[in-house]
């Protein structure tokens, strides 16, 4: 039986601990004095009061958690807090409830998919505010929350696995779950803190370089400006910009792994580490030589500049660009959409089904030419020198079976909308693997596609999120039997 109270109470904690956050650009917008600070202490007060009235009258409750309530959590408050989050948007730029919560979701799932128009307008503090959804939910407001609220002691783990991307869900880095959650937001502010210092040092204002550290280490993509990094037009801009989306799109338990044994050997040792830096190099080799064969571009620079940022932007989900690519030639504007369906490595912040899945399934498909050669040969599937389970195995080709399914699902419904075939194929690819830049109708931003339209790639940016089955099993009712 599903224990209500305990996901009351949990949820009640975690809405009242967000509240806090509307502080910030709070503080900003009396720092800029752009006139939106008492609306961000509204939004402030109507959290907290939601958050408490929730946590009140169950706060004595003494159940456990288990795995079955970690995902009605996940899924509650990743949907909760994308409704809340919709307060500043109201007041400036004046966002009615359907783009205001699209922004918000786009914001908390990494996505960086726009629905405000005019970005240069904007009030900083609301700018701030977009970075700030985007840094917050790059790790996972779960995973943070874990890390520093003593309240959720029992059942940290199971929330830690619902959040967390990817299929390799029971491995730890340290034996206490809050110590692991701990460990990898120490990470995630460090890498935050050298990217932001980086992009001030090469010639972004602090406030643009805080905003764009913040996007870049999510994997984010909501930029200050209307042009994202095109506003700069900085190879070093860009290039910083490269080596943190890079960092950003690997497991960032390698990245613990590295730092504490003071050595680069925990990258070239992981199987996904080797093919994920293999993918990236052979996709910037493959547009950088397209752009150059097609005069594109005249010099091996220029080129490079243009082809790797918009490559690594697109295969670690990021969503940022430095040029306008929609207008590339040949195939090139619809490689970059399906490398985002690849996505970056699992435990990253980035987005898509991520590449140890995809290698998997191709060793998988593997095996299967060689048992029509061999029927009765028994021939495991390896990642490095690992067998794994066949359960593993199984799973991933679960997960790819859903992935297609609800990505055409998603595609039927937005050409149901009026939306053509590109402007749906960019839109979904866009959203449902929280990368966020699009073709055609969706090229330059959101905001002029239908409610309908809307509302669908909100709930597929959520879905994709929150990795296809941690939404699905909801929606199973086998999930809610006693």
């Amino acid at each position: 039986m599903m224990r209500f109270a305990a996901v009351r109470r949990v949820l009640g904690v975690l809405i009242a601990a967000y509240s806090v956050t509307m502080l910030v650009p709070a503080a900003v917008a009396l720092l800029y004095r752009d006139g939106q600070a008492l609306h961000f202490v509204d939004s402030f007060l109507v959290t907290l009061a939601i958050g408490l009235v929730m946590w009140l009258p169950v706060r004595r409750t003494q159940q456990e958690l288990r795995r079955r309530e970690g995902f009605l959590i996940v899924t509650l408050y990743w949907v909760i807090l994308s409704a809340v989050s919709t307060l500043p948007f109201h007041f400036s730029p004046h966002l009615d409830f359907t783009d205001a919560f699209f922004e918000s979701v786009s914001g908390f799932t990494t996505t960086g998919a726009t629905t405000i128009v005019n970005l240069d307008d904007v009030p900083k503090s609301i700018l701030y505010y977009r970075a700030q959804l985007n840094w917050l939910g790059g790790m996972g407001i779960i995973v943070l929350a874990i890390a520093v609220l003593p309240l959720l002691r029992v059942g940290g783990m199971q929330l830690f696995k619902a959040e967390t991307p990817g299929p390799m869900k029971d491995e730890k880095l340290t034996p206490r779950i809050e110590h692991t959650a701990r460990a990898l937001w120490a990470i995630y502010v460090g890498m935050t803190v050298l990217c932001i210092l980086g992009f001030w040092i090469a010639g972004m204002s602090f406030f643009d370089a805080v905003c764009q550290g913040f996007a870049t280490m999510a994997t984010g993509g909501f930029s200050t400006h209307n042009d994202s990094f095109a506003y700069w037009n900085s190879p070093l801009i860009s290039a910083i910009a490269d080596v943190f989306m890079f960092l950003s799109g690997m497991n960032f338990a390698l990245h613990y792994l590295a730092l504490r044994r003071g050595s680069l050997r925990a990258y070239w040792t992981d199987p996904e580490a080797r093919v994920y830096i293999a993918f990236v190099v052979g996709s910037i080799a493959l547009v950088t030589l397209t752009l150059l064969w097609t005069h594109t571009y005249s010099s091996l620079g220029a080129a490079l500049n243009y082809g790797a940022f918009q490559v690594l932007t697109v295969i670690t989900c990021t969503g940022f660009v430095n040029t306008d690519f929609t207008h590339w030639p040949v195939f090139l504007p619809a490689l970059l959409m399906m490398l985002a369906i690849v996505g970056g490595s699992a435990g990253s912040t980035a987005g898509g089904m991520k590449v140890v899945r995809v290698q998997l399934a191709i060793k998988q498909s593997v095996r299967e030419f060689r048992r029509i050669l061999h029927p009765r040969a028994e021939i495991p599937v390896k990642l490095g020198r690992n067998v794994l389970p066949e359960r593993v195995v199984s799973a991933i080709w679960s997960f790819l079976a859903a992935y297609v399914l609800v990505y055409l699902l998603f595609m039927l419904i937005l050409l149901g909308t009026g939306m053509d075939w590109d402007s749906a194929f960019a839109a979904v690819s866009a959203c449902f693997n929280n990368m966020g830049a699009g073709l055609g109708m969706v090229g330059d931003n959101f905001a002029h596609i239908s409610n309908a339209a809307k509302w669908t790639l909100s709930v597929a940016m959520l879905v994709g999120r929150l990795e296809i089955f941690t939404f699905l099993v909801l929606l199973t009712p086998m999930y809610w039997r006693r």
